[in-house]
């Protein structure tokens, strides 16, 4: 009697990421808007679009003579972990989030790079996965090639913590639309501010525990919009362009490494 081998692309198009038959390289880029991920193949060597599903697009390019794939995650941990664990079961195992963020820190310029190698957990999403006493780290490798390409590239950046809340408005002490107020206790950026975490965004750790969990290598860097000490905003295209350029070149330097 003769088996067949199980073929891993079968059932995929069932699924949230619409992956089909695409053979995906090892690094994937995975930015939170959809938007962005055109960006990210103006400064690849070859770009071409494979799906756009919900919030996921898809695409896949070249970039310093390496595969390479970016894929949309939409907003928070939920639509992350979906995006992260579909795009693994078909071979990708690194992932670099290129976002944006908002400084906590009084030093931290808007337009700045933060390479965010580690985050607190105010979302729910991985509490399904382990305890609260679980870290969220990036892994070293992935950090360190960030770190390397902003160097080759010349660019200015920061290196700190994050942390990573389901709830925009609440949960980071945003204005709430409609003006309304719901307490006048400590804000929770203050508290972060004073254990000298860097930054606030969406995403970071439920990126960093699910590849702590499942063998993958995850790292994040992201532009500054905002600073919540100073006040000052700004629009960060060219920064965000920048931030595509670093893990860009980053994931080409990874994926000639051993898996």
């Amino acid at each position: 009697m003769t088996t067949t081998a199980p073929n891993p692309t079968v059932g995929r198009r069932k699924r949230h990421v619409d992956i089909g038959d695409a053979a995906l390289p090892r690094c994937v880029l995975v930015p939170g808007d959809p938007g962005r991920v055109p960006l990210i193949g103006t400064v690849w060597d070859s770009y071409e679009e494979i799906s756009f599903a919900r919030e996921f697009r898809l695409a896949k390019g070249t970039v310093h003579g390496a595969d390479i794939a970016a894929c949309s995650t939409g907003i928070g941990g939920p639509s992350t972990e979906i995006a992260v664990l579909e795009l693994a079961e078909a071979g990708p195992d690194t992932f670099i989030r290129v976002g944006t963020c908002g400084a906590l820190q009084e030093h931290i310029a808007p337009g700045s790079l933060v390479i965010q190698h580690g985050a607190v957990r105010l979302t729910g999403t991985v509490d399904a996965y382990v305890g609260r006493e679980y870290p969220s780290i990036a892994d070293l490798a992935v950090t360190n090639a960030l770190v390397a390409a902003c160097e080759e590239l010349g660019l200015r950046y920061h290196v700190g913590l994050t942390a990573s809340a389901d709830s925009f408005y609440g949960g980071q002490g945003n204005p709430i639309p409609g003006g309304h107020v719901l307490t006048d206790a400590e804000g929770p950026a203050d508290y972060l501010r004073s254990r000298r975490v860097a930054t606030f965004e969406m995403e970071a750790a439920t990126l960093f525990v699910l590849g702590s969990l499942f063998g993958l290598r995850t790292g994040s860097i992201c532009a500054v919009g905002s600073n919540r000490v100073t006040r000052e905003r700004m629009e960060v295209e060219s920064a965000v362009v920048d931030a595509c350029r670093v893990a860009s070149l980053a994931a080409a330097r990874l994926s000639h490494g051993k898996r």
